[in-house]
């Protein structure tokens, strides 16, 4: 999608949310601005993230197919997101999954998600369940805590040669890879942060590192999403992620939320990350989050941590 039509899409859904979200319209109006004359993406004022931990962020009449729940620490307030269709969201994250890997089918998926699979309403529990289903492998599925099933199924995987993505939290990935140290050629290990205070925090650059000689493989990738959100990012190494056709990224001063820049602009300055996410019709499309970041200049955005002041959250991404 090039750059003019996002734009199109993302002032068409400003419009509209402006009137159809009562807390976002809320919102608007408190900040004092006439939704008709903003005309950039850098414009658009974003709802901070904490919203959905307080108030119904909902867009419009319907009666939820689902909400998701965020992860947290015991007595943490978490984050709801209610939509109306989840094939919706399934199809979206295929779509995104699809222009960053190809199709799910030529994979087999292991998901090592236990703090995630023990709710039943995580978006990225139902993201990765139907990527297993789609991929019709009978390998594919989840792992909670037995280690070493899921060893000899990687093991197995390997030596049939069999395109496979480890997808992980990062404390458990770490906890697999310190008691199975292994040589994989053949598959992807990607984390999806989250220490959840069951290990000291380390540094983006020394989890990749532990990961990477543990697993034998070149690169770390990642997973940036939320349960605010619709849609994905994903990084292929480094802890650099790309956008797509249906979310971008803007970033904003630390010191002022109304300063603003985009790809082009303050390349590797650090600022915290606003998301313009066209999938998230029913909710709000535009969410000022706590994670920080910087533009690479390629088109890219490095992750560098989270704002001191935000809570810790389930899937916090550790500091660069």
């Amino acid at each position: 999608m090039s750059d003019q039509r996002f734009l199109e899409d993302a002032l068409r859904l400003f419009t509209y949310q402006s009137e159809a979200n009562p807390l976002y319209k809320k919102f608007l109006q408190g900040l004092h601005v006439d939704p008709h004359n903003i005309t950039s993406l850098e414009a658009i004022p974003c709802l901070p993230i904490s919203f959905f931990k307080t108030h119904e962020v909902k867009t419009g009449e319907f009666d939820p197919a689902i909400c998701f729940e965020s992860s947290g620490t015991t007595g943490m307030v978490n984050s709801k997101h209610c939509i109306s269709d989840l094939m919706q969201y399934l199809n979206n994250t295929v779509e995104i999954f699809k222009e960053q890997y190809g199709d799910p089918s030529a994979f087999c998926f292991l998901g090592l998600l236990p703090s995630y699979l023990e709710r039943s309403n995580s978006s990225l529990v139902a993201m990765v369940d139907h990527l297993i289903h789609l991929s019709n492998h009978p390998s594919s599925g989840f792992f909670l805590n037995d280690f070493s099933r899921l060893n000899e199924v990687l093991k197995a995987l390997e030596a049939k040669q069999q395109k496979t993505i480890l997808i992980g939290v990062t404390y458990a990935l770490l906890d697999f890879v310190e008691s199975f140290p292994s040589k994989l050629n053949h598959t992807i290990i990607m984390e999806t942060g989250g220490m959840k205070g069951r290990k000291k925090e380390i540094t983006r650059d020394e989890l990749h590192q532990t990961l990477k000689s543990g697993f034998g493989v070149d690169a770390i990738h990642a997973e940036y999403g939320m349960t605010e959100l619709m849609s994905q990012a994903y990084s292929k190494g480094n802890g650099i992620y790309y956008s797509n056709d249906k979310l971008k990224v803007i970033l904003r001063s630390t010191d002022d939320p109304f300063e603003t820049w985009n790809q082009n602009e303050h390349i590797h300055r650090t600022g915290v990350i606003n998301v313009i996410d066209l999938a998230n019709r029913d909710s709000v499309s535009f969410i000022a989050t706590d994670d920080l970041a910087r533009f690479t200049g390629d088109g890219g955005f490095e992750m560098m941590g989270r704002i001191d002041r935000s809570d810790i959250r389930g899937c916090s991404l550790l500091t660069a």
